[in-house]
């Protein structure tokens, strides 16, 4: 079993709440709008990493961390990009990506609203943790923990932080 730490939108913000809740997992997934990348120095170190760019990442962070990713864990196929729609209406392109990989979840950010759904259609769940920054229009900050074992997300549970600006 894998636990995982799901986050994105932290547009430069990471605090301890956060941390906390990132200190007990195995792996911390990151779907974009980093922000200053030198926050991810604070991250609790000695886990896996999976961290894309967003649309509000500068050229630093676009030559460090790629603008998706299609990876597996304990045999879950996942597809992570930044900016994806919701199902049914993915951004441009995504369905065919999502269709040509097979990917078992796709992980999106961009909205900062979190959101957890499975598409019947593409047989693949949807994952939005929301936004844990301070910047944007959502009212609460929130992150997505969860586990993966022999291919299946268990013990989902979305982790309120508190509302923005707070």
């Amino acid at each position: 079993m894998i636990k995982i730490g799901l986050i994105s939108d932290t547009h430069s913000f990471l605090d301890e709440r956060i941390l906390h809740h990132l200190e007990t997992v195995d792996e911390i997934w990151h779907a974009g709008d980093i922000g200053d990348i030198s926050i991810l120095d604070r991250l609790p170190k000695e886990k896996q990493y999976r961290i894309i760019t967003g649309n509000i990442d500068d050229l630093e962070a676009r030559q460090q961390y790629p603008e998706e990713l299609l990876f597996e864990v304990d045999g879950l196929k996942v597809l992570m990009i930044h900016i994806g729609g919701t199902p049914p209406r993915y951004a441009n392109g995504i369905k065919e990506k999502l269709r040509h990989s097979q990917a078992q979840v796709f992980v999106c950010g961009h909205s900062h609203i979190c959101k957890v759904m499975f598409d019947k259609e593409l047989d693949c769940l949807y994952m939005n943790p929301g936004a844990v920054g301070q910047h944007g229009f959502h009212l609460m900050r929130t992150l997505l923990i969860f586990e993966v074992e022999k291919g299946k997300i268990q013990n989902l549970r979305v982790v309120e932080l508190g509302k923005r600006g707070k």
